[in-house]
């Protein structure tokens, strides 16, 4: 494949469609399949010969997917995001290519107008107008499902690649390609979500949870969370939730736990992120690596602190000394920990949550001045003494009694401040609840 002519590529791709067989025409048209560094595919202008060997759009598709091969041949991922794109849309491609072709020619020979000339996505809007228009009209069948997964899949990969070239030459804004991307898989979404015609073995509902997959890839880049809500109902109302590939399942419970983490859902942010865990395969040691930088900090939250041996397996030792720290009500520590690994943190998304385990960790120190004073009615004036064990020099009797009054109100400590006595009053049973019974 390789070395193939262009009237064998385009036989090849002829015979597929004809024979519906959508996982080798998706090989075809996929960027992971070696065609793709053969020169003799490397076309700038192929629309006169797949028009002569294809039928329509599956000739405007090819042809998109083969401009885009050759903006590739030419680092040009600006240009390859802008034929994929038209692999997808509606509109006509050919349209599309003669005012891409005229702004082509206004660009070089006005290069001083060019930082103001609007980016117009060429090669990747073919690909996908052209395979929408196609998909939409497979009644009650969904043998292309893997094209679809392919074309979409290049799409965003290409939509983040010309992103980084633009972000490099100072140009364009930041998400914006890939907001555009983003239009282009919802479309392909609302294809396959409402398809109630097709029996379920038919059905492009298949399609539903790839694409919210590459969805939340998106909108997690471009920090759009609340866009994932929509896509988190139609799967949940579903009928083939639980029947979609394992691999595909992982993905989804990863990223909707990270949503439920942002949205402080401890409890259901667990779940989800457990379950991709441990239904993650076991040699995808980088993907359980990544599935547990988010898993762990819920975890803590709720009282559940990571063992060294599992920290050093995944090579996560950053968060050792916040597990330490956690555990034994050491503020002092905590904050060095999270000083110490502050970028990695906050390059993770995780220092704000990470910062939220101060609470738990105040209730741990206060658990401890509690069992070293052994009554059940506690002088403030001790829990100020402790706060100045951990170096908080500036902490008053006010702060202590706000902090108190918190971890009293989230339910963490069971009891009451006398402010006549200045003491606090905690419950003769459970005083001090477990983490998992009250997060």
């Amino acid at each position: 494949m390789a070395h193939v002519t262009i009237n064998q590529y385009l036989q090849e791709v002829y015979e597929a469609i004809d024979n519906h067989e959508g996982a080798f025409c998706s090989e075809l048209l996929s960027f992971k399949h070696p065609h793709v560094v053969n020169p003799r595919l490397q076309l700038a202008s192929p629309e006169e010969k797949c028009q002569q060997l294809l039928e329509p759009p599956y000739d405007e598709m090819v042809a998109a997917h083969l401009r885009c091969i050759y903006a590739v041949s030419n680092h040009d991922f600006v240009e390859a995001y802008k034929f994929q794109t038209l692999v997808v849309q509606y509109p006509s491609w050919r349209t599309r290519v003669q005012s891409l072709s005229h702004t082509h020619t206004l660009t070089h020979s006005h290069t001083h107008t060019h930082t103001h000339t609007p980016v117009i996505n060429s090669g990747s809007l073919l690909d996908l107008t052209s395979f929408l228009r196609a998909f939409q009209s497979h009644k009650e069948e969904n043998w292309a499902l893997p094209m679809m997964f392919t074309v979409t899949l290049d799409l965003r990969i290409f939509a983040n690649n010309a992103e980084q070239q633009l972000q490099k030459k100072g140009k364009g804004q930041p998400g914006e390609m890939l907001e555009k991307a983003a239009e282009q898989l919802m479309s392909c979404f609302r294809v396959c979500a409402s398809d109630n015609r097709a029996g379920i073995e038919d059905s492009k509902k298949w399609g539903m949870m790839f694409l919210s997959n590459q969805l939340f890839k998106i909108y997690f880049k471009i920090n759009k969370l609340h866009l994932c809500k929509p896509l988190i109902r139609a799967i949940d109302s579903s009928n083939l939730k639980s029947d979609y590939s394992p691999a595909q399942k992982v993905t989804y419970k990863y990223y909707v736990g990270r949503k439920a983490m942002f949205d402080s859902d401890f409890k259901p942010a667990e779940e989800f992120l457990s379950y991709a865990f441990h239904h993650c395969h076991r040699s995808s040691q980088k993907n359980k690596r990544m599935i547990l930088i988010y898993l762990l900090p819920v975890k803590m939250l709720l009282g559940h602190m990571p063992t060294h041996q599992l920290l050093r397996k995944y090579d996560l030792m950053q968060f050792a000394d916040v597990t330490k720290s956690v555990s034994e009500g050491n503020l002092l520590l905590l904050n060095e920990a999270l000083a110490k690994h502050e970028t990695f943190f906050i390059r993770c998304g995780i220092f704000l949550i990470l910062e939220k385990l101060k609470i738990i960790t105040y209730r741990n120190l206060f658990k401890k001045v509690y069992l070293l004073l052994r009554t059940h009615q506690l002088p403030l004036d001790a829990f100020v003494v402790a706060m100045k064990m951990m170096q908080l020099d500036d902490v008053d009797l006010d702060e202590v009694q706000c902090i108190l009054a918190n971890l009293i109100y989230m339910g963490h400590i069971k009891g009451y401040i006398s402010h006549q006595h200045q003491k606090l009053v905690v419950s003769k049973q459970i005083p001090f609840p477990s983490l998992s019974t009250v997060s």
